[in-house]
């Protein structure tokens, strides 16, 4: 493989960074699954227990995202991967141990996935800030779209090999999967050496907490371009966290699919996704960064609309994943060129708090999503709550089209 086809494979610390990615997120894959057939078959759980469950993942965004983008801004990123990653594997296989003691309860899960879900925000306050210190800035959308694919890959055979280990072992124990995942990815993310040594920046300089989350908070929402981005971002994500928790129980108990084809049309996303990630750079040259990501934006919804119309049979599994295949596509598209022009017009000392904001502010609307789509589907029924959500998708992507994000450019 020459390196000079694949520029990126000159720096061995994004290799080495890449790997690591890569690794957890296979875990991460089989872990997403299985922790909500944990809380539906094992826990006998609700649709909006499971809603909660879902929005405990991403509670401390709500909580405590905005300090995690200080916190991040001043300390060294490689450090905080590797700790959090570490600590990840310690506390997923809390799970595994808990049910082989016959002491796994949905508050417990519950509490288990609210720590799990602080330390992955301090780990992707720092992931996404890490980049630019591994490759040269002409090079971030290439490493961002490298990054999406990998985790397509994953997205793409994870769901199904954690259909196969639900049925084979159990749920809690295919978490163990997760557990070592993150266990290899910390001892690689620690082998890391950056093109320029990392320093912590403001450490010797007076606090002013109020003042720094303000100066990013300014940075996003007061920008013509990231402030329409932001916004329609949260509307997304708030839809999202609705569809997420109604379509497991949607497709587990409405449709009286296995947990092994619910994996399955996980995977068509996937699918979509590895795709999307590989034709990312292209298609954003081609359309440019506002149009291409608008084109995203409305891609989504018009492949969900299909979800609802699903039914029992064949047909029905057909739908689901064609669905999952256009969602897919329009994540692998949108992420590389949104995280690349993110990264490429944000000063380095701004970038913690930049993608702290913005992470943050969108899993907070999952937060509100979650329990909210689960609540809409069990008092007006699955269809009617995914129909609801379809249609959030559809106004979000009206309201970026008629925005000045159109208008954004590598250059802004």
């Amino acid at each position: 493989m020459s390196a000079d086809r694949y520029p990126l494979l000159k720096y061995p610390a994004y290799v080495r960074f890449w790997m690591a990615d890569a690794v957890s997120m296979v875990g991460s894959s089989v872990t997403g699954l299985a922790l909500q057939v944990v809380a539906v078959v094992t826990l006998q759980a609700s649709a909006t227990e499971v809603g909660i469950l879902n929005a405990a993942r991403w509670l401390p965004y709500l909580l405590f995202g905005l300090l995690a983008g200080v916190y991040v801004d001043r300390h060294r990123r490689q450090p905080l991967l590797v700790g959090t990653d570490l600590a990840r594997a310690v506390v997923l296989g809390l799970i595994p141990l808990a049910a082989a003691l016959d002491l796994l309860t949905l508050p417990l899960l519950i509490a288990v996935v609210l720590v799990f879900g602080t330390l992955s925000l301090v780990y992707d306050a720092a992931h996404q800030s890490f980049p630019p210190s591994l490759v040269p800035g002409p090079l971030l959308t290439s490493a961002s779209a490298r990054l999406e694919q990998s985790s397509a890959v994953a997205q793409t055979g994870g769901p199904v090999a954690a259909g196969a280990l639900i049925k084979l072992v159990g749920a809690p124990v295919a978490i163990l999967v997760d557990a070592v995942s993150y266990l290899v990815s910390g001892i690689l993310l620690a082998t890391v050496k950056p093109l320029h040594p990392e320093v912590a920046t403001g450490n010797d300089q007076p606090r002013n907490l109020t003042q720094e989350i303000r100066a990013g908070l300014t940075w996003v929402y007061r920008s013509s371009t990231l402030g329409p981005l932001a916004l329609t971002s949260h509307l997304w994500f708030l839809c999202q966290g609705m569809i997420t928790t109604v379509y497991l129980v949607f497709v587990l108990h409405t449709l009286q699919f296995s947990a092994l084809l619910l994996g399955v049309t996980f995977a068509c996303g996937g699918v979509g996704s590895v795709i999307g990630a590989t034709a990312s750079g292209p298609f954003g040259r081609w359309l440019g960064v506002g149009p291409s990501i608008i084109a995203c934006r409305w891609l989504t919804p018009v492949a969900y609309l299909a979800i609802p119309l699903a039914g029992d049979g064949a047909g029905g599994l057909v739908l689901l994943c064609l669905a999952q295949f256009g969602f897919g596509l329009s994540i692998g598209l949108d992420s590389p060129i949104e995280m690349g022009y993110r990264s490429s017009i944000t000063p380095s000392r701004l970038l913690g708090r930049m993608n702290a904001t913005m992470r943050s502010l969108n899993r907070a609307a999952i937060v509100i999503g979650a329990p909210l789509g689960g609540l809409l589907a069990d008092h007006l029924g699955h269809r009617p709550a995914l129909w609801i959500a379809v249609g959030g998708m559809f106004l979000q992507a009206i309201l970026i089209h008629r925005s000045k994000f159109r208008h954004a450019r590598l250059t802004d």
